[in-house]
């Protein structure tokens, strides 16, 4: 899945975007620097995010429409409102604590195993959910 290079533009119709778009790739080429339109893609969040898009053109390539993207480590889910994803962060947080338990097995006290639980698990869980709109479906386990 590709990540989100470039920063969210949120309430723009698709021909300001693109020429939004093509102004900064004009500006980056100007410095030796360039969009990898390989890495990018676009999605919509609002009332209309189901509804198809014009593309949008980096380096003449179309950036894909995508459900999700991966975004400092968030992934951000095509939606009507703003929706983080938290199901890889779960996955992680249960890793880690699976991880833990079979390298230790009996062989640790209780402070010992929710010390390491509190400091190399915990992390993964809650990384960035303080910007995350979080609901009730989104919490359970």
């Amino acid at each position: 899945m590709p990540s989100c290079f470039i920063e969210p533009i949120w309430f723009l119709c698709e021909l300001e975007l693109q020429t939004i778009v093509s102004i900064c790739e004009l500006e980056l080429l100007s410095i030796d620097m360039a969009i990898n339109a390989k890495k990018s893609c676009t999605m919509r969040i609002g009332p209309r995010h189901d509804i198809k898009c014009a593309s949008i053109k980096i380096n003449n390539q179309e950036l894909p429409w995508v459900n999700e993207i991966r975004y400092l480590g968030i992934y951000i889910v095509r939606a009507n409102k703003l929706k983080c994803f938290l199901d890889h962060a779960k996955r992680s947080f249960h890793r880690s604590v699976n991880s833990i338990f079979g390298k230790l097995k009996r062989t640790a006290s209780e402070e010992v195993i929710v010390h390491l639980v509190h400091s190399k698990c915990l992390p993964a869980l809650l990384y960035g959910l303080e910007v995350s709109p979080l609901t009730k479906l989104t919490t359970e386990v």
